[in-house]
């Protein structure tokens, strides 16, 4: 016993004798990658975002029937970009190279995408800049690390960590834009990934602040809901009855989207073609029904700060849905979950315009929590986005909501059933 007491002591010794050195973790090589990663995420994002702003503004100066015009003009440009620069593939592509590719994603088609999706959100587009900034930004991570001649995980740690950049350079929350990152990669697959969960906070943390410096962004919420206050153990019960009728909604867009999709496959036709269509329709919709144009960011506040009756939220809600799938299906490029978001608070509105004696607040924001999380398999991370954009600090009923989306969604996920001659695909066939 005297030994190995002596024994301890000299290891203990000799460890108090060596230098003190910084943790090899924090101070490697690897985290400084993960830093230049966010760095230049949030400045792709930060140039993207100001350019869009601008041509929305410029192309907003168009108004009534004109916006019909528009909006085909604007379709058709973004399928001639597609068609001659090249298809940048949509979200399931990003997806199956993370699977299946280990984790490399394509740059060579990102001008492509900036252009198209520029056109297609700035004209009125119900899709959103995630998607775009997801592709670019994560690509920029494959690109990053194979200059430094990263291999196996990391390489694919560096793709992912791009991808959580761009998806919190938009929502603004580093911890529900990585957690996204992950879970979007099929649900069933996430554990996979989440050895990258430290290269997302880290490029996300770098990504967010730079974005917040060039445009200006403020801490605080994006949308404004009204205070809730916690009436009882019934909330939770009223908060899976919200996401039940939200997950019906996304029962119908699921749906809705796949009938537009087998409409726009019926007749083989150019790229061009189908965004002009596409185009025509939307414009359409956003002349008689303005508030459904746009990928909803700053609707969602009008939105809520209106006073609708229950046929006007009806309309809206129906012909939200139809813009969207549209927009999905025609070629059009952007992300859905925003618009997905003001599906769900016109639902909400709605159902307390039927029921009075509910939460406004809380369905709300269950209808955003369980219409997302039942169209993106993404329980975790919309519940913290959720709770960042609104500043609704109780999680649980957001969880519950997220929850009950999530386990009454259908079997296939919609980013799988939005696969369409994924064999034929040139770049999937290269990656295989």
């Amino acid at each position: 016993m005297k030994l190995k007491r002596r024994r301890k002591l000299v290891t203990y010794l000799n460890i108090l004798d060596q230098p003190i050195r910084f943790n090899p973790f924090v101070f490697s090589r690897t985290f400084i990658l993960w830093a230049i990663l966010g760095l230049l995420g949030g400045i792709i994002a930060g140039l993207y975002w100001i350019v869009l702003e601008f041509l929305t503004h410029k192309i907003a100066f168009f108004e009534g029937w004109f916006v019909i015009p528009i909006m085909a003009i604007c379709g058709l440009l973004a399928g001639l970009i597609i068609h001659f620069i090249g298809d940048p593939g949509e979200i399931h592509l990003i997806v199956n190279n993370i699977r299946f590719n280990k984790g490399k994603l394509d740059p060579k088609n990102n001008p492509s995408m900036i252009l198209s999706s520029l056109l297609c959100i700035a004209s009125g587009g119900s899709l959103g800049p995630e998607a775009p900034l997801v592709q670019v930004i994560g690509s920029t991570g494959t690109w990053l690390g194979k200059v430094f001649r990263l291999k196996g995980e990391e390489l694919r740690s560096m793709s992912i960590a791009g991808m959580a950049s761009g998806f919190t350079a938009m929502f603004g929350a580093p911890l529900g834009g990585s957690l996204f990152s992950l879970e979007i990669l099929h649900h069933k697959h996430a554990v996979e990934y989440y050895k990258a969960i430290i290269p997302a906070l880290v490029a996300s943390s770098f990504s967010y602040v730079v974005f917040a410096l060039i445009i200006h962004l403020g801490l605080g919420t994006l949308w404004e809901l009204a205070s809730y206050q916690y009436s009882g153990v019934m909330d939770f019960g009223f908060s899976v009855l919200f996401a039940v009728s939200a997950t019906a909604v996304g029962w119908l867009f699921i749906y809705c989207t796949k009938f537009f999709k087998s409409l726009f496959n019926k007749r083989p036709a150019p790229i061009y073609i189908k965004t002009l269509i596409g185009g025509v329709l939307l414009g359409i919709i956003s002349y008689y029904f303005p508030l459904t144009r746009y990928f909803s960011h700053y609707q969602i506040n009008e939105l809520l700060a209106g006073d609708f009756t229950v046929y006007f939220l009806i309309s809206i809600l129906v012909f939200k849905i139809l813009a969207i799938s549209i927009t999905v299906t025609s070629g059009w490029r952007g992300g859905f979950i925003i618009p997905l978001f003001f599906v769900g608070a016109t639902l909400g509105l709605l159902i307390h315009q039927i029921f009075p004696s509910t939460s406004l607040t809380l369905a709300i924001i269950c209808c955003m929590a369980g219409i997302n999380a039942c169209v993106t398999r993404t329980p975790m991370s919309t519940t913290i986005l959720l709770a960042t954009l609104t500043g609704f600090s109780y999680f649980i009923p957001i969880l519950f909501a997220s929850l009950t989306g999530y386990f009454l969604a259908p079997r296939i996920p919609f980013i799988s059933s939005q696969m369409k001659n994924t064999e034929k695909s040139d770049t999937y066939k290269t990656h295989l």
